[in-house]
C-alpha cells in the first residue's frame, strides 16, 4: 500500500521519551492508491487524505526501554507528522499503571478527539478507557488488549499466535524431512498471554511436519536475560538443529551466548524484526537465518485510525463505511531472499 502525501503536523509533546532511530514504516491504513499515468507513475491522494478539521489525539505507551517499544513511539509520532490536521500530544512513556491512568484522565479532561493507548497492563487500563469512551472520546487500543469490548472503538494488534506459526512453518520448510531434528525455543516472559500465544502457534506449526519442541527456556525480553537463558539452554542441549527466539532484543544476548559457546550447528529464527537482526541475516555469517516480524507500526496505524474516526471517515481501500473494530497485522518471515524489502523500515534494538 502506498503512503499518503507528506504533510507537516502540529505536534505538542508532554515530556516525550523516545529512544533509538531508524526509518519508519507508514501505517497500513494509508488511503493513497498508486496510479500509473502515461509516461510514468503518479500518486493520487484519496479524499480521506485531504486536510479536514484538526484532530487532537492523545498517545500513551509504556516506557521506551526496549527497541520495539521505542520504535512504536517513534512510528506514532512520524505518522502524526504526515498530516497537517493532526495535533498529537505524547505522554511520557511509563511502566507505572497509576501514572498511565492519570495520563489518560488528563486527555479526557482536555477533551481530545481521540486517544491511542498501548497499555502497560490491558486489564488495569480498561476502566479509564471505558471512562474515555463514555465521555465520547474514541479509544484506539494497541497491542495489549483491554478486557472489555466496550473500552475501545478500534483495536490494532500484532499476531502473536501467527508469529509462532510463521517461525514453526519456516523451520518445517528447512527440517521437515528430518523427523528426529531437535528443535529448541527461547520464549519471552512466560506469564504473558502474548508469550503463551507465540509458543502455542510454534508448537502447532511444528506438529504439521512431525516436529516438536525438545528444549525450551524463557527469558524476559532483555539482552541480559536472553544471554543467560541461551547459555543455560546450550548447556542442557548438546545438539540442536533449529532454535526459535521470540524477541530480537533479547536475541542480542542469545547470539552472544551462542558465539561464546562456539555453537553453529543449528539455524536460528528471531522474532519482532529488528534492524540488527536483519543485518545479521544480510551478512550470511550468523546462525540467524530469519526473523518473524511483529509490527512496531501498530500505534502508527492507531494514529491513522484515530484521525479517520474523529473525522467521520472510513478506510477508502475498503467497501465498508466505517473503520473496522479489530485489525490484526501480518507476521511475515524475513530471510536473506527478502530482507531488502524490510530492513529500511525496521526498528533498532
Amino acid at each position: 500500500m502506498t503512503a499518503p502525501r507528506q504533510r507537516r503536523s502540529r505536534l505538542s509533546t508532554t515530556a516525550v521519551a523516545l529512544v533509538g532511530a531508524g526509518a519508519l514504516l507508514a501505517g497500513c491504513t494509508s488511503n493513497t492508491p498508486e496510479t500509473a499515468a502515461e509516461g510514468g507513475g503518479a500518486e493520487a491522494a484519496s479524499p480521506n487524505d485531504e486536510a479536514g478539521e484538526t484532530v487532537r489525539i492523545g498517545f500513551s505507551a509504556p516506557a521506551a526501554d526496549h527497541g520495539w517499544m521505542a520504535g512504536i513511539s517513534q512510528a506514532a509520532q512520524a505518522e502524526a507528522e504526515r498530516y497537517e490536521d493532526v495535533e498529537l500530544t505524547i505522554a511520557e512513556g511509563t511502566n507505572d499503571v497509576s501514572t498511565q491512568i492519570s495520563q489518560v484522565e488528563t486527555f479526557i479532561n482536555e477533551g481530545v478527539d481521540a486517544i491511542v493507548l498501548l497499555p502497560f497492563d490491558g486489564a488495569a487500563l480498561t476502566p479509564v478507557a471505558l471512562q474515555a469512551m463514555e465521555a465520547g472520546i474514541p479509544v484506539i487500543n494497541v497491542d495489549r488488549e483491554f478486557n472489555s469490548p466496550f473500552a475501545a472503538r478500534a483495536t490494532v494488534l500484532g499476531d502473536n499466535y501467527g508469529m509462532g506459526v510463521s517461525a514453526g512453518t519456516y523451520i518445517c520448510s528447512q527440517l521437515g524431512d528430518q523427523p528426529d531434528a531437535v528443535v529448541a525455543e527461547i520464549a519471552g516472559i512466560d506469564s504473558l498471554p502474548l508469550t503463551q500465544d507465540r509458543s502455542r502457534g510454534f508448537a502447532d506449526a511444528l506438529a504439521e511436519c512431525g516436529l516438536n519442541v525438545d528444549n525450551r527456556v524463557a527469558a524476559e525480553f532483555t539482552v541480559e536475560s536472553g544471554e543467560e537463558a541461551a547459555a543455560n539452554l546450550l548447556q542442557a542441549a548438546p545438539q540442536i538443529d533449529a532454535l526459535w527466539n521470540h524477541d530480537d532484543d533479547q536475541g542480542v544476548g542469545v547470539l552472544a551466548a551462542i558465539n561464546n559457546a562456539g555453537r553453529d550447528e543449528f539455524l536460528m529464527v528471531g522474532g519482532a524484526g529488528s534492524a540488527n537482526a536483519m543485518r545479521e541475516i544480510q551478512g550470511g555469517q550468523s546462525v540467524l537465518e530469519a526473523t518473524v516480524i511483529y509490527p512496531h507500526t501498530q500505534a502508527a496505524d492507531g494514529i491513522a485510525l484515530g484521525r479517520l474516526i474523529a473525522q467521520g471517515k472510513s478506510m477508502s481501500d475498503l467497501v465498508s463505511q466505517a473503520v473496522p473494530q479489530r485489525i490484526v497485522l501480518n507476521a511475515p518471515v524475513v530471510t536473506a531472499e527478502n530482507v531488502d524489502q524490510y530492513i529500511d523500515a525496521a526498528f533498532e534494538s
